[in-house]
């Protein structure tokens, strides 16, 4: 690319390309990780709404919500147009999507970050005391997401205002456009922008979960149920697994932004491949979260409870992974008898004396053709004495004729 084309701020995720590999390999990332986000992030959104519907809301459950509602957000808006504005030269969505495109893509990732030191709080509070659910009401609950969103949607407002649409070389661009007033205002925007939206919520984040940590270690010596000390340790390394996979994934994203807002003449132009490789991680995101909470918490064990039930069901209606054809297979699960219908044995009847009516459902139950044929040869061809390993042992009249 042009060197004085690469010193230009380009907003929206455009991001001129000579080369037709990466206008072809990063939109084809970027399917790849919407469509499995999405089908990841509605199933803990579906999850959780059918757990609300039944009286099981919590606060962290809401914030979890909450989370795969931002995620699910930016892989339905945000993701797609990154995708369009790589596979393309030029730049043609037009002035509001040039406007609104970086504002709404930090707006959630904003959401998220401030989502997870809620999420880290609610946490040590549950690991304080977990006999006690962290439940409130839901005024409470609406009040959180409010200021969180209110204060998503602020923050990032500066990038609003100075994207916008220019004409640079004959080719239309979006970029960010600063004029010579708000230099000094944008300067300072860059630098405490990562220090509100990442900096501070990880350190705050982790000093919620090692206070959660010092609290799980100091009443694990106590006496308390097992079961709310399992499930507090099970919920505290799940959310740290979110909190640290988004930090490691969100870090290479905060190194371009610092790179980009803060290039000097002559200082060296953030390669192409750094900026589209930041971006990627960063809407990975949104697929590596739902996979930890899916896989981790207690409260999908329903979802995997179905899954290992539609796994095995499927296997049993498999002809190939059974001995037996299909047809045997049916029958016996036609003809097995419940336990309702068996009938009660009397205790004064002997043991080896059955009633009619218990050889009745006897001879419905099938018996499979192996087994049957195995047990007739032992019942029906006696044993040969040439068989026995050991006839001495069993031959009296040897062992008199020895004695004498």
């Amino acid at each position: 690319m042009n060197t004085s084309l690469a010193r230009l701020h380009f907003a929206g995720g455009y991001q001129p390309s000579d080369s037709k590999d990466w206008r072809s390999i990063i939109p084809a990332f970027l399917v790849a990780i919407c469509l499995v986000g999405f089908a990841g992030n509605l199933c803990v959104i579906g999850i959780l709404l059918h757990g609300a519907w039944k009286g099981k809301s919590s606060m962290i459950n809401s914030l979890i919500l909450n989370l795969s509602l931002a995620d699910l957000f930016l892989l339905l808006f945000s993701a797609p147009l990154r995708a369009a504005a790589y596979s393309k030269g030029v730049w043609d969505m037009g002035w509001f999507v040039c406007k609104s495109s970086d504002w709404f893509t930090h707006m959630c990732m904003a959401a998220k970050s401030l989502t997870i030191v809620v999420i880290a709080k609610a946490c040590l509070m549950y690991v304080s005391n977990p006999v006690k659910q962290v439940n409130t009401n839901n005024c409470t609950i609406w009040m959180v997401l409010v200021v969180i969103w209110t204060m998503a949607c602020l923050l990032p407002l500066p990038e609003w205002f100075f994207s916008t649409l220019r004409y640079y070389e004959g080719v239309e661009m979006c970029i960010m456009d600063v004029p010579a007033l708000a230099q000094e205002f944008t300067s300072m925007f860059g630098k405490l922008y990562p220090l509100l939206v990442f900096c501070l919520p990880l350190l705050f984040t982790g000093m919620y979960f090692w206070k959660a940590y010092c609290q799980y270690q100091q009443r694990g010596t106590k006496t308390q149920n097992l079961r709310n000390q399992i499930r507090s340790r099970r919920l505290t390394i799940m959310l740290l697994s979110v909190a640290v996979t988004s930090a490691i994934m969100w870090l290479p994203e905060w190194i371009a932004w610092l790179w980009v807002w803060h290039l000097k003449t002559g200082s060296p132009v953030p390669p192409q491949g750094f900026i589209a490789l930041s971006q990627v991680l960063m809407f990975s995101i949104s697929s590596a979260n739902p996979f930890i909470f899916l896989v981790m918490s207690e409260e999908f064990k329903s979802f995997k409870d179905f899954w290992k039930w539609l796994t095995s069901k499927k296997s049993l209606h498999d002809p190939d992974s059974q001995g037996t054809p299909p047809s045997n297979s049916q029958v016996i699960t036609d003809k097995i008898p419940s336990q309702e219908s068996l009938p009660s044995v009397p205790d004064k009847e002997k043991p080896g004396s059955s009633p009619p009516g218990e050889e009745k459902t006897v001879k419905e139950i099938p018996v499979l053709p192996d087994v049957e044929q195995f047990w007739h040869e032992r019942d029906v061809i006696p044993s040969e004495q040439d068989n026995d390993p050991i006839p001495w042992e069993h031959d009296d009249s040897e062992i008199a004729g020895c004695s004498k």
